[in-house]
């Protein structure tokens, strides 16, 4: 049985606990919150742009901490699952893997290549797996989407087009810090830089193009360049100063014999989606039918899974290992650079 502590009781650590409560082999021993409400087990402030609303949540033989110090302390917890905001990660990882702890991070892993690097650094000194939350490949077309292109079924990868763009988080008023949150490349792209770092493996340059606001990167359109010529793949991402577009994401991935298809578009008066499709050389359209459907906490419980595996295995995990987190974050550095230079810019 894997004992997991869960730090940060907001919106991603309430859809952790859903998650976890469908899971016969792992159990919630202990959370952390500053808030004395949420640590008698009220949940109901907890509010997010998918999943339910946070309820009355039952306590009983959990235990509750106010501080990370106090979490880290407990010899019950195996694991810590941190849902904490992105400029404290660096400072809690290193403090779990000091308390001997294995460490669940929410994405982004840290908002530097070069703080993601002293974190892997830290997991492989203490003998601890570092596990980032870049939950993308777990949903069900995503998920999908890789069954079919690990299959061969339709000849090997060519490339491919991804999209993620938001309306002005207005709520978040340190979204465009780049010491607090990051803005857009590193808090929202990311998925994307991680799920094209999976794919197609580490890009050879990047070319992107970009508004600012601040030192940030506002809204861009990047172009990866491969060893092989023959792989195309762009991304698009970031924010749109338009609030009845609240949330767009979907990819268009291209095989020798097929395209995989998929859009989901967010509009204030309703949600609109593109299902996922193959479409085959010789004139299918393929729908198949995806594991999960429309349940949003189906692929949080996917990810916890392989969590569990690498945790249990004392393996990197391939899906969600520190190393994977740190090249997302690299891509997005860079693809800021390349808008910032107005260039492309070399990764190798």
């Amino acid at each position: 049985m894997n004992r997991i502590g869960i730090a940060g009781i907001g919106f991603m650590g309430w859809i952790h606990w859903l998650a976890y409560q469908r899971l016969s082999n792992v159990e919630v021993a202990a959370i952390s919150t500053r808030d004395a409400a949420k640590r008698a087990g009220d949940w109901t402030s907890i509010q997010g742009n998918f999943g339910p609303p946070g309820e009355q949540v039952n306590l009983d033989g959990i235990a509750t901490h106010e501080s990370l110090d106090d979490l880290l302390n407990d010899s019950t917890v195996d694991l810590v699952d941190l849902c904490l905001p992105p400029h404290v990660h660096v400072d809690a990882t290193l403090k779990a893997f000091e308390a001997g702890k294995h460490v669940f991070c929410e994405k982004p892993l840290a908002l530097t290549a070069e703080e993601c690097d002293t974190l892997v650094k830290a997991s492989e000194a203490a003998g601890k797996q570092l596990l980032v939350g870049h939950v993308l490949p777990f949903f069900p077309e995503f998920a999908e989407a890789r069954r079919v292109i690990q299959s061969g079924d339709y000849g090997r990868l060519l490339g491919g087009s991804f999209k993620r763009v938001i309306s002005d988080p207005l709520w978040l008023s340190d979204f465009y810090e780049p010491q607090k949150v990051g803005g857009p490349m590193i808090d929202l792209h990311v998925h994307d830089a991680h799920l094209i770092r999976l794919l197609f493996g580490m890009p050879t340059s990047v070319d992107t193009t970009g508004r600012f606001r601040g030192d940030v990167v506002e809204y861009f359109q990047s172009v990866y360049r491969f060893n092989d010529p023959s792989v195309v793949v762009s991304a698009c991402g970031g924010v749109i100063n338009q609030q009845g577009r609240p949330f767009t994401h979907g990819f268009e991935i291209h095989l020798e014999r097929a395209t995989l298809q998929f859009e989901f578009a967010g509009f204030t008066d309703a949600g609109e989606v593109m299902p996922f499709k193959i479409l085959t050389h010789d004139g299918e359209v393929l729908r198949p039918e995806l594991t999960g459907g429309s349940d949003p906490i189906q692929g949080f419980v996917a990810e916890i899974e392989e969590v569990m595996t690498s945790v249990n295995q004392n393996e990197p995990s391939n899906l969600l290992s520190g190393n994977l987190a740190r090249d997302a974050i690299i891509l997005c550095q860079q693809q800021t650079e390349s808008a910032r230079l107005g260039k492309p810019i070399s990764l190798v």
